[in-house]
């Protein structure tokens, strides 16, 4: 990973309003416009009071990010990983992944893969865990890991 990189964890309540900004906006210019997938990405988890918000950041932009949230079984949730167009081929999906994983630890964790992610999130230990789901227009696979 790039040394000019920096990682960062924050609850909702530790955001700044422009950290806040810049990383709604990276997920929206991804998962919505780039993907051009017109869905609800402010699904109102974000302010959950138990949601982490991890994410890299070259030179304060935030270049890659990822939210962890408790479910109600009480496994972990690994959600909204994106990395800006700019920025993909250099690992940092990977790094953001070792860095949820280290901060999950021996909890049951779970994911939505984007249906051609699924052996990305193969390589961390996580296997189908039911049948196959459109979330909007993209074709997801839950996977499970522990």
């Amino acid at each position: 990973m790039d040394t000019d990189l920096t990682t960062h964890t924050a609850s909702f309540a530790e955001l700044d309003a422009g950290t806040l900004y810049a990383l709604l906006r990276l997920r929206t210019d991804v998962f919505v416009v780039e993907q051009a997938d017109p869905y609800p990405e402010l699904d109102g988890r974000d302010t959950e009071p138990a949601a982490l918000h991890v994410w890299l950041a070259r030179r304060d932009r935030p270049v890659a990010y990822l939210r962890l949230l408790d479910e109600p079984d009480g496994s972990a949730r690994v959600g909204r990983v994106v990395v800006a167009a700019d920025e993909r081929g250099r690992g940092l999906a990977g790094a953001l992944m070792d860095e949820a994983l280290r901060l999950v630890g021996d909890r049951r964790c779970v994911l939505g893969a984007q249906a051609h992610l699924a052996d990305f999130y193969a390589r961390y230990g996580f296997v189908r865990s039911g049948p196959d789901y459109l979330d909007g227009r993209i074709p997801h696979v839950p996977m499970a890991r522990g």
